[in-house]
């Protein structure tokens, strides 16, 4: 993981337990696989704890790890380390990619109910006038009861969302291909085709994978069907809108958006995006953050006790799920 990562990550609690678990040195932390350290330890190592920025494991990293069995990855998506080597040698690998939902679920619900009470429009609004208002006559629109929320995307992180939402008084909408629309139902949304969803949300979630066919799956056609005055929250890749048609509509000022993923990121300085009083923009930090961090950590720590133990791994990854997800 990258070198300075590990102490933000592990908590003095966990790191007792992994390393009364396994044979582990604290004050060692591989961001380069090449070095002389690295490729001693790669000799004897048995169990990769991993995180962000960890190198990739290709076959010349392999070649040098002949006791590797397992992978830990301390966090969500394991597409950048681990390589089509690691499935071919058969090592078993699991993912914290369940603990690093929930933060982003949480993140996504705020902002669905912050973007139905219309707070940006009335923070700017309450700025301007700073005086007395008749509020209510103004906003008579504002508010989650029966607002219509369509999630894109039923991956681990939009039925979280869906959990989470299904405790408001909203009518929820969702979008997966792969999804019918019993599970749905059980889902507590209804199912519906992208463009339906897209035209009857004032809020539209984006849930779906990173992959070829969804690289702009909201295009300039379906941003243009999302009513006036609703909001746009993405929380997974930024290449999943076309972001040169999303900008236009937020510097037009039709639609609103929360936006944690952009493409590029970071945005050149010069973006609108940054001062639009329409948009919230955030810096890929709807996953876990400061302290949710150390439950990705503790997490990992629990799936090296289940090794230790000659348990299979609680939260498998297996190669069909590494390469359709985010």
């Amino acid at each position: 993981m990258h070198a300075d990562l590990a102490g933000r990550l592990i908590d003095p609690d966990t790191m007792r337990r992994l390393t009364s678990l396994a044979d582990l040195d604290p004050g060692f932390v591989a961001d380069d696989f090449h070095t002389p350290r690295a490729v001693e330890a790669l000799r004897e190592t048995e169990v990769i704890v991993s995180c962000w920025g960890c190198p990739p494991l290709d076959e010349e990293v392999l070649a040098r790890a002949p006791r590797l069995r397992a992978v830990i990855h301390a966090a969500g998506s394991v597409k950048h380390h681990i390589t089509e080597a690691c499935w071919q040698r058969g090592i078993d690998v699991t993912s914290a990619a369940w603990a690093n939902a929930l933060p982003v679920a949480e993140y996504t619900v705020a902002a669905v109910l912050l973007a139905n009470k219309q707070i940006l429009r009335l923070r700017e609004d309450y700025r301007g006038r700073r005086a007395a208002h008749d509020w209510q006559a103004a906003y008579g629109r504002a508010g989650n009861y029966r607002r219509t929320v369509g999630v894109v995307g039923a991956s681990r992180i939009g039925r979280r969302v869906l959990e989470l939402l299904r405790a408001h008084d909203l009518e929820l909408l969702l979008h997966d291909p792969y999804v019918g629309a019993e599970e749905a139902a059980r889902l507590g949304a209804r199912s519906a085709g992208l463009d339906e969803l897209c035209a009857a949300s004032d809020v539209v979630s984006v849930h779906a994978p990173e992959l070829p066919e969804t690289r702009h799956l909201l295009d300039r056609r379906r941003l243009a069907l999302m009513p006036t005055g609703a909001t746009l929250v993405n929380t997974s890749r930024g290449s999943l809108v076309d972001q040169e048609a999303l900008t236009e509509e937020l510097v037009s000022g039709r639609l609103e958006a929360v936006l944690d993923v952009t493409v590029p990121e970071v945005l050149p300085p010069d973006s609108p995006l940054y001062d639009l009083p329409n948009v919230v923009l955030t810096p890929h930090v709807a996953g876990s953050l400061g302290t949710e961090l150390h439950r990705m950590a503790a997490a990992a720590a629990d799936e090296l006790a289940r090794y230790v133990d000659g348990r299979p791994f609680a939260h498998a990854v297996t190669p069909e799920e590494a390469r359709i997800s985010a």
